[in-house]
């Protein structure tokens, strides 16, 4: 996995909450994992995370819910990975040694520099939008793929 289970669930949250509207008016959290796998508990807390590091807006009481602080075209999936995994995430060796680096490489450090900077780009360069409109359209396939019979039983054309 490339990003631990915290910021794979803000990601998902995320694009969820940009396709659900989130980037205009308030999304409860209850309505953002409905119909998801993603945990309710657990994105409160990751949700909340986000507010402190100003991705995300929330709102208690009536016409409340987390919305996006800052249009989702400018806030990239490396701001939210540095938010929640720091700055240094992608700076560690490929193999887990303390000492490594471009004076001291591992036999790895040399193939691993330029996928690292590539990755990097890649995150730097992907906002939080194209990740929602990347899954409004996944699920839109889908839903165009699934045949419904007079049975009602769903089948995959």
């Amino acid at each position: 996995m490339l990003f631990t289970t915290t910021t794979e669930y803000a990601l998902r949250g995320l694009s969820e909450l940009v396709m659900r509207g989130g980037a205009t008016q308030p999304v409860l959290l209850a309505d953002l994992v409905e119909g998801t796998d993603l945990p309710r508990e657990f994105m409160a807390k990751v949700f909340q995370r986000l507010v402190k590091a100003g991705i995300l807006h929330s709102a208690k009481g009536r016409g409340g819910g987390f919305t996006l602080a800052r249009p989702g075209e400018e806030i990239s999936m490396m701001e939210v990975l540095t938010a929640l995994e720091g700055p240094q995430h992608f700076n560690g060796c490929v193999l887990g040694l303390d000492r490594c680096n471009d004076a001291m490489p591992c036999p790895q450090h040399d193939m691993y520099k330029p996928v690292r900077h590539r990755l990097r780009d890649y995150l730097t360069n992907t906002s939080i939008s194209d990740l929602g409109t990347a899954l409004h359209e996944k699920r839109r396939q889908l839903a165009e793929q699934a045949v419904v019979p007079s049975n009602g039983t769903a089948r995959v054309k």
